[in-house]
C-alpha cells in the first residue's frame, strides 16, 4: 500500500502544476475517471467530458513538458515530501476544511500528535507586551504537548514558532510559497529549525515564489490544521483577522488576548472580544476551554495513548456524522471484528464516541 500511495502521488503532484485545473476539477477527475492516473494519460475528447477547452489545453501541454518522475526525483533531492488527499496520513483536520489543499509538501515532518495543535497569530509589527504573551503562552502550551502553527512571518508568528522550539515542543510553519522557499528570508535559520522540530509545510510546489495573494490564501491551511485559533496582538486591518475568518468558516473556536484600549496594536483583538472570542490570560484558559485530552497533560496522554496506522486510517475514515460500523469496515476492507477492535480501543483513547445503533463519530 505505501508504494502504490507513492506512485499515485506523482498524477497529483502533475496536477497541481496544471494551470486553471484547481482542487474541485481535481475532485471532478477523480470521480469521472476513478483515480488521477486514468485522468492523467486520458486522451482530450475524454478530458472534455469533464473540463472546459481551456483547462484541457493546459493540461495536454503540461503533461507533454513535464516528466512526472524527474520532477519527484527533483522534490526527493530537495529534502521535501509530499502528502496527497490520497495518503491515509494526511491530517484528518486538514482533509475536512471546504475545498482541502489536494497536495501538501513538506520539510520535516507531521506526527500523530499534531492532531493536537493551536495557531497563535497576530501583527507583525507587536509591542514588548505581544513578545512576552506570546512567548509565554506559545511556550506553556508547547511544553503541555500542543503543537503550535503559525505562518513563520515577522513578529507574532516567529515569536511563537521560537517559544514552541525553546520549550522542546513541536511547531508548523505554514508557508504562502513553495516549502523551500522562506520569506521573510531572514527566517531561513528559523525555518530549518522548525523543520527538524516539526514541519515547514506548504500547498504550493517547491520554487514558487511568495506572492501577495498567497498568503492571505495559505492561512485556510493555518486554521484548518488547528483544534483553535489565538490571536495576540492584531489591528483592525491585520491579516490575523482573515485568519479568525477562515476558523469561524470551518467550525474552529477563536481566542483573543486583550491588551491596553491605548493600543492599536490591540484594537482587533478587542472587536473579537465583542464579538464572542473566548478571551486568553495563560496556556490553561486554551487548554480548559478545547478540553484538550479530557483536561489532562496533553503530552503525557499521548506519550502512553498513541495512535498506530490502522487507527490512523479508521480516523481517516470517520467524521462528524454517525456511520454505521459495516460501513467503515466496508470503506477499510477490513472485516468487522477488526473494525469493532480498533473502534473500542479509539474510544478508551477519546478518539471515537459511540453516537448508538453501532454508529461512531469522531469525539
Amino acid at each position: 500500500m505505501p508504494g502504490a500511495v507513492q506512485e499515485s502521488a506523482k498524477y497529483w503532484v502533475g496536477f497541481g502544476r496544471v494551470p486553471f485545473v484547481g482542487p474541485a476539477r481535481i475532485d471532478r477527475l477523480m470521480r469521472h475517471f476513478g483515480g488521477l492516473d486514468q485522468a492523467w494519460t486520458a486522451p482530450p475528447h475524454e478530458l472534455r467530458r469533464v473540463l472546459d477547452e481551456r483547462a484541457v489545453a493546459s493540461l495536454v501541454r503540461t503533461r507533454s513538458e513535464l516528466s512526472l518522475d524527474a520532477e519527484m526525483a527533483r522534490i526527493a533531492r530537495a529534502g521535501i515530501s509530499v502528502l496527497t488527499l490520497a495518503d491515509p496520513t494526511y491530517p484528518w483536520r486538514l482533509a475536512e476544511i471546504p475545498v482541502p489543499p489536494p497536495v501538501l509538501y513538506l520539510r520535516g515532518g507531521l506526527l500523530p500528535q499534531d492532531d493536537v495543535a493551536v495557531a497563535i497569530v497576530g501583527t507583525r509589527s507587536l509591542t514588548p507586551y505581544g513578545r512576552d504573551v506570546t512567548q509565554r503562552l506559545a511556550g506553556d502550551l508547547a511544553a503541555a504537548g500542543v503543537t503550535i502553527v503559525s505562518g513563520l512571518a515577522r513578529g507574532i508568528d516567529a515569536v511563537a514558532h521560537r517559544a514552541a522550539l525553546a520549550a522542546g515542543g513541536r511547531t508548523i510553519a505554514v508557508l504562502g510559497s513553495g516549502p523551500d522557499v522562506v520569506y521573510p528570508p531572514e527566517h531561513a535559520d528559523l525555518a530549518g529549525r522548525v523543520a527538524g522540530q516539526g514541519a515547514v509545510l506548504a500547498d504550493y510546489p517547491p520554487g514558487r515564489k511568495p506572492d501577495a495573494p498567497n498568503f492571505p490564501a495559505r492561512n485556510r491551511l493555518i486554521s484548518g490544521l488547528s483544534r483553535g485559533v489565538v490571536v495576540v496582538e492584531a489591528p483592525l486591518r491585520s491579516g490575523a483577522l482573515i485568519t479568525v475568518d477562515f476558523a469561524a468558516d470551518q467550525g474552529r473556536d477563536v481566542f483573543a488576548v486583550p491588551g491596553s484600549v491605548l493600543s492599536p496594536a490591540s484594537a482587533g483583538c478587542h472587536k473579537l472580544l465583542r464579538e464572542g472570542a473566548r478571551v486568553v490570560t495563560g496556556a490553561d484558559d486554551v487548554l480548559q476551554e478545547l478540553a484538550l485530552l479530557g483536561g489532562k497533560e496533553p503530552a503525557a496522554v499521548q506519550q502512553a495513548l498513541p495512535l498506530d496506522e490502522d487507527e490512523r486510517r479508521l480516523m481517516a475514515l470517520l467524521g462528524a456524522e454517525p456511520q454505521h460500523i459495516d460501513e467503515l469496515a466496508a470503506a477499510a476492507d477490513r472485516p468487522i471484528h477488526e473494525i469493532g477492535g480498533l473502534l473500542l480501543t479509539m474510544e478508551l483513547k477519546g478518539l471515537v464516541r459511540d453516537a448508538g445503533a453501532q454508529h461512531y463519530t469522531r469525539s
